[in-house]
């Protein structure tokens, strides 16, 4: 049955899955009506009243299928019109010559249209009262029961012929005009869907915004060459590329001139390798070369560097100007991996060393460079976890006042005691807390210790301690380290000028305009600021004046070397004078010698630290070393933080202690 959708479409669709639009077959009907009224006035003309009252009837039915098609009964219309021409052709037949009757000529015409438009049972039906009347007329005429007379052939005949015939053809016309075009709808869906099956490969296969091959299709056809590489016992070199600061051209010109700078990107790397060669996009910024039939590290290199060369040339986009660099690693086939995941891996790897390295290079992978990545994420897991455990420790290295000797302040200093690994220094996992992002929880947990243990040493007795806190630059780019220091000076219900927080030279230079009130705020509470390392950096006089701070630390790779390098001990004597000028205090780091000690002392320098003296220490045992040390120092040679006291002697080197070193 047609579905009531189908209806209401008003369209007619048999179960064989043919289709007549209501108004071909309007034209089928009109067309046998003006058929069936030509024969009607031949036979008039001939005096064949039961034909003529045949026809009439076959009119009438013709005009009422019209009818129905008008009210949506398209497949009830259909097979009325085809039955009742059925039964009138083979009524008419019976009446005038039987076989020989010119009606026969129309069965055909039927069958054709039954098939097509029709249901099997219809076609099947009119097919078997097709054959059994001609079977019926055979017998008839053969036994004598039923003979029928065949006349001269008249004008008539030829006219009823002409119109059977020219209403077959049309209705042939119409069916296979239909059919064409049906065919042709088809060729051109076909063909359409053709093309989106290629744009679909296209996109599976391709990267949308360059072209490039995309993951799937690279690592198909890396895996490809590796097998081929296997087979012929040749090399095979993958290079991973990443863009350096792709980020801020986004962030500075919009993603849209970022999109034309990728696509710049993909045509001068297509240009820089063979035809050969399998150039893939892996997302963002990041893309694959792979190079196959290769035979050494300086072919891979030769390649890395052409491919460098390239992409150092300006690029002009949107009328603009702009210098890429890039960061590339290269990994072997086979020494650095077997299949494609590995030396994907490894690539990645060599490219994220290539950055470390000052970017715009290239690095080949080692072994070593996966026991790193590995040590980090190790670090990484075992960071946060120290956190919820308590394994980290402050411990304190005490600060000097070089003329009197007297300890002034302590620098604390994070130590890490993992349960596995023991002890593992500030210089490898700092690093690694920074690139996580842990480093906020981290330095929060610092400043809170560090105020929790200056207010103990306050209540033994050491309320003249100044402790030094270092900040990360990271640290200070969120909105909540004003809060975090107000809560930890809150907690331990300590005065913030007991506290010293230490910043570096890069952050000074490049927040100052988020740093700058900031600051300002906290020294209203009374921080106090230095600034760490002192002459590693930019050391730009100018923020010197902007920042206020109170103190320079004199890095203690000029320190260390400043007795034997003429150089290093004209950079601190330059330090030292320049901090004088500004009225700045400076403290020395990393006092290891009494020379060198002597020598600062000549310099005009106020502050030291090292391990001329202590290292650092935990917190029990730095009470007990400044209470020795304290014991030992001159009376009143000194006041509050180390200030000398006017009127006081300043002490000769000689008197001042060194535990355990003698100075002369």
């Amino acid at each position: 049955m047609i579905s009531s959708s189908l209806r209401r479409s008003r369209r007619v669709q048999v179960p064989s899955g043919a289709v007549l639009h209501p108004r071909r077959l309007n034209h089928v009907i009109a067309t046998i009506i003006v058929a069936v009224s030509v024969c009607l006035v031949l036979e008039v003309i001939g005096g064949d009243w039961e034909g003529v009252l045949a026809l009439a009837q076959l009119d009438a039915c013709m005009i009422g299928c019209r009818m129905l098609v008008r009210r949506g009964h398209g497949t009830l219309a259909t097979a009325l019109i085809l039955s009742a021409l059925t039964f009138s052709l083979v009524y008419l037949a019976y009446h005038a010559q039987g076989l020989r009757d010119e009606a026969i000529v129309g069965f055909p015409a039927i069958l054709v249209f039954s098939a097509m438009f029709g249901s099997t049972r219809l076609f099947l039906s009119l097919l078997g009262v097709m054959l059994t009347a001609l079977a019926g007329l055979f017998v008839g005429n053969i036994t004598g029961w039923h003979v029928n007379a065949v006349p001269p052939v008249s004008g008539s005949t030829l006219g009823v012929l002409f119109a059977i015939l020219s209403a077959t053809a049309y209705f042939i016309w119409l069916m296979a005009n239909d059919l064409r075009r049906a065919l042709a709808r088809l060729e051109r869906e076909n063909s359409r869907i053709r093309e989106s099956h290629a744009r679909i490969d296209v996109l599976a296969h391709h990267d949308a915004l360059t072209g490039l091959p995309n993951r799937l299709l690279a690592r198909d056809r890396i895996e490809q060459a590796l097998a081929r590489a296997q087979r012929d016992e040749s090399g095979l070199a993958l290079l991973f590329l990443d863009l350096d600061n792709f980020k801020a051209i986004n962030d500075s010109l919009g993603h849209g001139a970022g999109d034309l700078l990728l696509c710049e990107v993909a045509v001068r790397l297509r240009s820089a390798v063979r035809a050969s060669d399998t150039i893939s996009r892996q997302g963002g910024d990041e893309f694959l070369v792979m190079v196959a039939d290769l035979g050494d590290h300086d072919a891979a290199a030769s390649i890395a560097v052409k491919l460098l060369q390239v992409l150092t040339q300006p690029f002009h986009v949107n009328g603009v100007e702009l210098f890429v660099t890039t960061s590339l690693g290269i990994a072997l086939y086979p020494q650095d991996g077997g299949d494609f995941s590995e030396l994907l891996k490894n690539a990645d790897t060599a490219m994220y060393r290539a950055k470390d390295a000052g970017r715009n290079a290239f690095r080949f992978y080692d072994g070593s460079m996966n026991t790193a990545v590995v040590e980090t994420l190790q670090l990484i897991s075992g960071l946060r976890a120290a956190l919820s455990k308590g394994e980290f420790r402050l411990h304190y290295q005490p600060q000097y006042h070089l003329r009197t000797g007297r300890i002034v302040g302590a620098e604390a200093l994070i130590r890490w005691r993992h349960p596995d690994l023991g002890m593992i220094p500030p210089t490898k996992f700092i690093p690694v807390a920074e690139r996580s992002g842990l480093i906020n929880e981290v330095g929060a947990w610092v400043l809170r210790e560090a105020c929790a243990q200056a207010k103990r040493w306050q209540q033994e007795g050491l309320d003249d301690l100044v402790v030094a806190v270092n900040l990360s630059p990271i640290q200070f780019r969120r909105d909540d380290i004003e809060g975090d220091i107000a809560s930890a000076l809150a907690a331990a219900d300590l005065p913030a000028s007991c506290i010293e927080l230490e910043l570096t030279e890069s952050l000074l230079i490049a927040d100052s305009a988020h740093l700058s009130p900031l600051l300002a705020r906290l020294r209203e509470r009374g921080l106090r600021f230095s600034i760490d390392d002192f002459g590693t950096g930019y050391s730009n006089l100018g923020y010197l004046k902007r920042f206020e701070v109170e103190r320079l630390k004199i890095d203690q790779s000029f320190v260390h070397r400043m007795t034997q390098d003429p150089n290093d001990e004209a950079i601190v004597r330059a330090i030292i004078d320049m901090a004088a000028s500004l009225r700045l205090e400076t403290i020395a780091e990393g006092v290891e010698d009494a020379a060198t000690l002597r020598r600062l002392l000549e310099l005009g320098c106020e502050f030291g630290q090292g391990y001329l003296w202590s290292p650092a220490l935990p917190p029990d045992e730095f009470l007990a070393f400044v209470r020795e040390q304290r014991a030992l120092a001159p009376a009143g040679m000194t006041g509050p933080q180390g200030h000398s006291v006017p009127g006081a002697l300043p002490a000769t080197l000689e008197s001042i202690p060194v535990p355990g070193r003698t100075l002369g």
